[in-house]
């Protein structure tokens, strides 16, 4: 598995998402056993966040990593509304408790809410000097809003991207790569199954023998700095993530998709699901 420096720590190119994990009880052995599948594949980074069923998919990340724990590269998300002073310390325990661990790697503000970034950084800062943290950062920050927390100390930003949604590569993107700033990228597939069935996607994953979720997810990783987050719970998906880290696109690949998937011409509105 390829990989990139996240937060000082070599980590995959394409890491576990979460999202919709811990939902339903009766899937809840089939997730723990996904996301263990996962870390024997290589995808060590494993991202969730306390809004993902409420904690559930903290408990099913917990689960799966029991015994493991030093193997992987734990991401969490605190809700903008527990951003504060008072609430990140708060927030943080309870998502220790349902990790069932001490520490978390990387910790992320979900997105901006009404506390002053000024308060949720000191806040931060105080939990990784605590050991709570091992660094931080934040999801769905725009340039500006990166420029406005002026803070050398975040790790990373986490937002939507993939090839139906390619509005960060007109700004954010290429200001994130000057910077060395990492990007990891939620949904990295779409959402609803939609973009697959694009038939450009199909015919290049069809040259490459591959799926077209395998040559979107390459699509991604072959970014610099950029790291994809996919959500998989079956055991055939789990192993199709694992093996598109490998897939390499050509220059033809990578025009055909231009052509089928456009990229921005003008600043875009940050898009957020």
């Amino acid at each position: 598995m390829h990989t990139i420096e996240l937060a000082g720590v070599s980590v995959p190119v394409i890491g576990q998402g979460t999202w919709r994990m811990g939902e339903d009880r009766s899937a809840h052995k089939q997730e723990v056993a996904a996301l263990r599948q996962g870390i024997e594949l290589g995808m060590t980074l494993i991202d969730t966040a306390e809004m993902y069923a409420e904690g559930g998919a903290e408990e099913v990340v917990g689960e799966a990593i029991t015994g493991l724990r030093d193997q992987v590269f734990v991401v969490s998300k605190v809700y903008p509304h527990n951003a504060s002073r008072k609430g990140i310390p708060q927030a943080c325990e309870r998502s220790l408790r349902r990790l069932g661990t001490d520490y978390i790697d990387l910790y992320l503000l979900h997105w901006r809410g009404q506390y002053p970034l000024e308060e949720t950084v000191e806040a931060f800062e105080r939990l990784r000097e605590d050991g709570k943290i091992g660094r931080w950062g934040v999801s769905n920050f725009d340039v500006d809003d990166l420029e406005e927390l002026g803070a050398p100390e975040c790790a990373t930003n986490q937002v939507l991207y993939n090839l139906e949604s390619r509005g960060i590569e007109f700004d954010l993107l290429p200001w994130s790569q000057q910077r060395r700033l990492p990007l990891m990228a939620y949904c990295p597939i779409g959402q609803g199954g939609h973009m697959l069935v694009n038939s450009t996607l199909k015919q290049v994953a069809a040259r490459h023998g591959v799926t077209p979720a395998q040559v979107a997810l390459a699509w991604i990783a072959r970014q610099d700095g950029v790291i994809a987050i996919p959500k998989a719970v079956r055991p055939e998906h789990v192993q199709l993530n694992a093996q598109a880290a490998h897939i390499q696109l050509d220059a033809g690949d990578l025009e055909a998709l231009d052509q089928a998937f456009q990229a921005p011409q003008r600043k875009q509105r940050l898009a957020m699901v």
